[in-house]
């Protein structure tokens, strides 16, 4: 029986003592459990470092970039602290400029006769009142009262007064202040009207720029003429050729319409009814002949400078062609201004 007893004994303790002792086997789980975590914990770790690394590159290039701004912004305020000191002293001057101009005289104009149109400009597209001895040779044919044919038909059939009061005669008187307010003081002019024949306007050949009582003349015989009858430019150039001026300035709508009775037996008019006494009429390519004939034979040839204040009429499209060759080839100009000049 206590056999048996110590047997049971014995049996109990061996086995207790293999439960207290841990197999290999487990030990070795267990280390690679650890070593996961560890690898786990360093790959983290890692992945950690380098995200911080990136917020530090991050950080510093934020930083350059808000120092670069900062920059630009210092430059820029730099440069409106400058402009404003510009606009200041511009300002500045500006104002000092109105006192003076306040405090300055009023500038007395040496233009004999007063022209309050056309403002105080000397030239008009080109044009320039210049010459010793200027002759204003002015269109006072029917045509230089208005702009169109049926218009123009009216007032030749109307009273004088209404023939005066024309807008394209109005306009052409304007021309004439314009440019006897602008002569050099120094030079000699002569005024002349043509129609089919001629009117020396002022009471002499010549008269001098800045004679106010001649020039105030010449606007009142201007004021007292009635534009009627043809345009005979060989005349006009005629009388201007005898005056030998050294500069023109034509004021005319249009090519001539009329010449001296001998043209009538010329070869080159053979053609041209009007001038023979068999038409009321005359074409474009007789009116050119006319033209050319009549520069030709009168015109004076000794450097004389023409320029020519064209303005318009229907029905005539050559007289600009024809202008524009005659005054250039003289060194002038011609011009069409636009219906608000002067």
């Amino acid at each position: 029986m206590a056999c048996g007893l110590g047997a049971i004994i014995l049996v109990f303790m061996i086995l207790k003592h293999n439960v207290d002792q841990p197999s290999a086997e487990t030990d070795l789980n267990q280390s690679e459990l650890l070593q996961t975590d560890l690898n786990q914990l360093q790959a983290q770790n890692a992945a950690l470092q380098q995200s911080i690394s990136k917020l530090d590159a991050d950080a510093l290039a934020e930083m350059a970039k808000m120092s670069q701004q900062q920059a630009t912004v210092a430059a820029l305020n730099n440069q409106m602290k400058q402009t404003s000191d510009i606009v200041n002293n511009k300002k500045m001057q500006l104002s000092a400029v109105k006192d003076n101009i306040k405090k300055a005289p009023k500038a007395k104009t040496d233009d004999v006769v007063k022209n309050d149109r056309g403002g105080e400009e000397n030239y008009i597209m080109g044009i320039k009142v210049e010459g010793r001895k200027i002759a204003l040779l002015i269109d006072s044919s029917a045509s230089m009262t208005d702009e169109s044919l049926i218009q123009i038909i009216r007032r030749k059939n109307s009273s004088a007064s209404n023939k005066q009061r024309g807008p394209k005669w109005q306009r052409t008187k304007r021309i004439v202040r314009w440019l006897l307010a602008r002569a050099p003081k120094s030079s000699q002019l002569s005024v002349l009207a043509y129609n089919q024949s001629v009117h020396v306007l002022g009471g002499s050949n010549w008269l001098k720029a800045r004679d106010a009582n001649s020039i105030k003349q010449v606007y009142n015989d201007l004021d007292k003429l009635v534009p009627s009858g043809s345009t005979n430019l060989y005349a006009g150039l005629q009388k201007v050729a005898a005056l030998r001026p050294t500069n023109i300035y034509v004021i005319t709508d249009g090519l001539p319409t009329t010449g001296p009775a001998r043209y009538s037996s010329l070869n080159p008019f053979s053609s041209c009814n009007s001038l023979l006494g068999k038409s009321n009429t005359i074409s474009g390519a007789c009116r050119v002949k006319l033209f050319r004939q009549s520069v030709n034979e009168t015109a004076p040839k000794n450097g004389l400078i023409v320029n020519v204040i064209l303005l318009p009429i229907e029905g005539d499209p050559l007289a600009a062609p024809e202008y524009w060759a005659w005054s250039a080839a003289t060194g002038g100009l011609l011009i069409s201004p636009a219906m608000s000049w002067p």
